[in-house]
């Protein structure tokens, strides 16, 4: 089957051409349809997993993805043959992964039924993105009357965050510039901050209820969390969080990890069902182009959601 794989860290993904895999007791073999794409990917590649986890080679890129169930192994009883299904595909040994035509999966990890309403190609863009804004959500609060800032919001994880607390009722104000700032309102923003034109705590004269920056490092977050009053939340998805700093301030801090589960994602596919969750996807490639877009990714260009059509 071909895929796109490393074989070895720091390689050079490359597509290639691999046996098939095939289900074993207790696994799901899904042909993928697509495949998301997520800053993990590249960082896996980059060996953030190296002697944590163990690791297999050819290393098959990808943790996000949908397809149809084609084969299931002794014992299964979630999932038959023909099922649609997506989720995030992780587990150990690291290296099978989404960039592929099949894939083989424990049936207990996060993979779920696919969103009816939605093809294959924006359901492969949701689990990571997804179950990391909910988790996000959660920690803030996000509820009605909240100021809620949410710096990235452009991006995949902050397109979801911004919908999502926009519809519990809070007041988001979303970092865009140019074409953005017309999509992100449209998405729920109440207003949009363009960080191209200075400091962000610089342009917002009042301060804020909670914070979620999923972009910034340690000097820019903190800049940012300047801006949350006492008694609110901070979080960021790249552990920029000085905890005990923010405590200072009686301000909690908060670095966030998104841990996919079949119910998490049965929630988000409820949402998108229900009209009230839109995917952001951006960019749609060919698997034989996904080096390319994992390299735009990495230089954190990208803007929504890549997908990877297989």
């Amino acid at each position: 089957m071909r895929a796109v794989a490393v074989t070895a860290f720091g390689a050079i993904p490359e597509l290639v051409d691999i046996p098939q895999p095939e289900a074993g007791p207790g696994e799901v073999l899904v042909r993928l349809a697509a495949a998301g794409v997520n800053p993990f990917d590249w960082k896996v590649v980059d060996g953030m997993l190296d002697g944590k986890m163990p690791h297999t080679f050819p290393l098959v890129l990808g943790v996000d993805g949908a397809g149809t169930v084609a084969a299931v192994g002794a014992g299964v009883t979630r999932f038959a043959a023909g099922d649609q299904v997506y989720g995030q595909f992780f587990h150990a040994p690291v290296g099978a992964g989404t960039y592929a035509e099949y894939v083989t999966v424990p049936e207990g990890q996060a993979i779920t039924a696919a969103p009816a309403s939605v093809p294959a190609s924006a359901a492969a863009a949701v689990p990571t993105a997804g179950v990391t804004a909910l988790t996000l959500l959660d920690e803030v609060g996000a509820g009605p009357g909240q100021r809620l800032l949410v710096v990235g919001a452009t991006g995949g994880v902050g397109s979801f965050v911004t919908q999502l607390a926009a519809a519990r009722g809070a007041h988001v104000i979303a970092t865009a510039s140019g074409d953005g700032v017309d999509r992100i309102r449209g998405l729920g923003a109440a207003e949009t901050v363009d960080h191209h034109k200075g400091s962000i705590a610089g342009q917002l004269a009042d301060g804020v209820d909670a914070l979620i920056d999923v972009v910034s490092a340690a000097p820019a977050f903190a800049a940012n969390a300047g801006l949350v009053r006492a008694g609110g939340v901070a979080a960021t998805t790249v552990f920029a969080a000085d905890v005990e700093a923010l405590a200072e301030r009686q301000v909690r801090g908060v670095n966030v990890n998104g841990k996919p589960t079949p119910e998490l994602l049965d929630l988000l596919a409820a949402e998108i069902d229900a009209g009230r969750l839109r995917v952001p996807v951006e960019t749609q490639v060919p698997l034989a182009e996904a080096p390319e877009a994992l390299a735009l990714s990495r230089s954190g260009h990208s803007r929504g959601k890549t997908v990877i059509l297989i």
